[in-house]
């Protein structure tokens, strides 16, 4: 049975007596392989790695460390079909969607070759009578990431190319449930010629990640997940002084107007709710169908396309969703569907009985629809984080926008119109972080910031971009004089340009 272990100092590590838990392929059900759990000594072990190596990889020029962010990108894309068949074997999704995903990632390691470019800081002279001063950005020092299952490539790649291009050693800790993709992309780092100790990966649960945010030589920790963990690695890391970015869960809806491009609203509903099975915290759950007639036509479109969604393995090239990530989860989400239909919503399209020959042991589920959903319900309060749609029914664009806005989420949000006037207060006064027109799920392209609003980000600081810099860097600025001979005496007010 293949065991995938910790990754530091550029080697596997083993340590004694540590348990491990099982990696299942969620096509079949069977145990493919167990990830080895981590332990306080393990995250210890990791830290004093990167300790050693700090000193020589932060004194590199930005300039050198660029160069190895091209060496980097290049390796992946070579090897992307690779790290992508290993996604879709732990995770499920169809291997199109895991290609996906890594360049998706691809491009924030495209951002982070520009760091010499993003890490300038700025001058100005005669701030006051023969003093200058000056900012630069330098690195905290050692970083941590604490990443989900259900991109086990991209949004590691969201955190440590960023962090090292400024200076920084990076800790990543993956999910547990398919870390294997994880591991190979930090193999791929060493490839790349960047020294050992500089990225190094830790696995386990609960008792590597308090190792990890109360660790006395951790500087800032990068999270993903849901709100509850998000929440907790929020003030637990910042109990500790920690720099925190935490993004947790998303209840993310799309309005639709009535002059909204219908066929277009359908292939945008199909791909932003069933793409990666629903596994996405960027995924379209519930639609808001603004005037009755509209919520008709979206039922009338929508329902025939998934009553046809092919589903079956994720390495099938004729897949268009694969199975959920394991059983429980499978569990969970059919507990939802049966909760929406206690209270009282209409279940137009039903996936839970979905059996295919040959992976009846797999994790497999139909898409899901609801219609008739209202506020109250708990598949609309709750992140079912699967392939299930609600339908609410708005009378007004008002009403719609005042439905998106009192959920407790905030992290994307769509409107799908022909009307610039109505997108344009749209934008402006929804209360979301990531906002699309006429674009089902619009994540930010990598020089710009991911991030969402409310509870489903905590500490402060996008992802990826410029914001990432700023994270993975501490501001330091200089006031300098050099003297000329003329001294005007001690001054004992506080300095001003009066």
């Amino acid at each position: 049975m293949k065991l995938v272990d910790h990754f530091i100092n550029g080697k596997n590590a083993e340590f004694p007596n540590l348990t491990s838990t099982p990696i299942f392929n969620p096509a079949s059900g069977e145990e493919v392989s167990r990830v080895v759990s981590g332990t306080l000594d393990c995250v210890n072990k990791a830290v004093e790695s990167s300790l050693n190596i700090l000193p020589e990889w932060s004194s590199l020029t930005p300039l050198a460390r660029s160069r190895k962010m091209f060496k980097l990108k290049e390796i992946i894309e070579l090897r992307q079909n690779e790290l992508a068949k290993l996604i879709s074997l732990e995770h499920g999704k169809t291997f199109d969607d895991a290609l996906g995903e890594i360049g998706r990632g691809l491009e924030v390691v495209e951002f982070a070759c520009g760091i010499p470019t993003h890490l300038a800081g700025n001058y100005t002279s005669n701030v006051g009578r023969s003093i200058d001063s000056w900012s630069d950005y330098q690195p905290m020092g050692i970083c941590a990431g604490i990443t989900p299952f259900n991109f086990p490539v991209m949004v590691p790649m969201w955190m440590f190319p960023v962090a090292i291009a400024c200076g920084n050693c990076f800790i990543l800790k993956p999910s547990e449930r398919d870390p294997s993709s994880t591991k190979l992309l930090a193999e791929i780092v060493l490839e790349a010629g960047i020294p050992p100790g500089v990225l190094n990966l830790v696995n386990g649960g609960k008792e590597t990640v308090d190792a990890i945010l109360q660790h006395k030589d951790i500087s800032g920790v990068s999270f993903v997940g849901s709100t509850p963990i998000a929440h907790y690695v929020y003030k637990e890391a910042a109990k500790y002084g920690k720099k925190v970015q935490a993004m947790g869960g998303a209840k993310n809806h799309m309005v639709v107007m009535p002059d909204a491009d219908m066929e277009m609203v359908g292939d945008a509903i199909m791909g932003s709710v069933f793409g990666s099975a629903g596994e996405r915290c960027m995924a379209i759950s519930v639609v808001v169908a603004v005037g009755q007639g509209t919520g008709d036509r979206i039922k009338e479109i929508v329902k025939p396309k998934i009553e046809n969604l092919k589903i079956g393995p994720g390495l099938d090239p004729e897949s268009e969703m694969g199975p959920l990530v394991t059983s429980d989860h499978l569990a969970k989400v059919k507990k939802y569907i049966d909760q929406g239909l206690e209270e009282g919503a209409d279940l137009i399209v039903d996936g839970r009985n979905l059996k295919l020959q040959g992976y009846e042991n797999g994790f497999f589920i139909g898409g899901s629809f609801f219609d008739n959903v209202t506020t109250d319900m708990s598949i609309y309060k709750e992140e079912i984080f699967g392939p299930v749609l609600s339908m609410v029914r708005a009378d007004s664009f008002d009403y719609a926008l005042d439905i998106v806005n009192k959920h407790e989420y905030g992290n994307g949000t769509a409107i799908f119109t022909s009307n610039g006037g109505v997108a344009r207060k749209f934008t402006n006064e929804c209360q979301i972080g990531m906002v699309g027109v006429n674009v089902p799920i619009p994540v930010p392209v990598a020089y710009h910031s991911f991030g969402g609003w409310k509870r489903s980000a905590f500490g402060g600081h996008g992802v990826y971009g410029m914001e990432a810099v700023r994270f993975y860097t501490r501001l330091k600025t200089v006031t300098g004089r050099w003297p000329s001979g003329h001294h005007s005496g001690a001054q004992y007010t506080f300095p001003s340009n009066n």
